[in-house]
């Protein structure tokens, strides 16, 4: 996070996500509570194996995932952070760097860990928009959406 945080829930997540790897994986329940939901655009689980599969499937299907956490904010069991997402697509073009801009709605459970992961994100924008053929598909929706 560009600023450390004054809450240590928070810089406890922002320091997760800014090392995630395949090898802290075995960490995620010491930031998620055991059956903790995460939601984004494309899954919606609840439990630690469920969320840890999330992660491990990124792994697999890009290069070199990570997470810049640019601002974050908690106020009681609640934070809201803002993050950049930069990787490389395995089945694409593997030289072009992609960043995807989202923001997480974190709630905390009394111990302090994650109880509820919401991100926000456009996957059409943000992902879509990037891709082979369906990328200048979606870039023609968009124009005559806007037209």
């Amino acid at each position: 996070m560009n600023q450390p945080s004054t809450d240590p829930r928070l810089q406890r997540v922002a320091d997760f996500f800014e090392t995630l790897s395949p090898d802290v994986l075995d960490q995620l329940g010491r930031v998620y509570a055991p059956t903790a939901r995460f939601k984004d655009p494309f899954n919606d689980v609840q439990g630690l194996p469920e969320i840890r599969a999330i992660f491990e499937h990124m792994f697999v299907s890009l290069h070199e995932p990570r997470f810049v956490i640019t601002t974050g904010m908690a106020q009681g069991d609640q934070a809201f952070v803002t993050w950049d997402f930069v990787f490389r697509f395995k089945r694409f073009d593997t030289t072009t760097l992609q960043t995807v801009r989202g923001a997480s709605h974190l709630r905390f459970a009394p111990d302090g860990r994650v109880a509820e992961h919401r991100d926000y994100w456009d996957a059409a924008e943000e992902l879509y928009e990037k891709l082979p053929v369906v990328g200048g598909v979606m870039r023609w929706l968009k124009r005559r959406a806007n037209s």
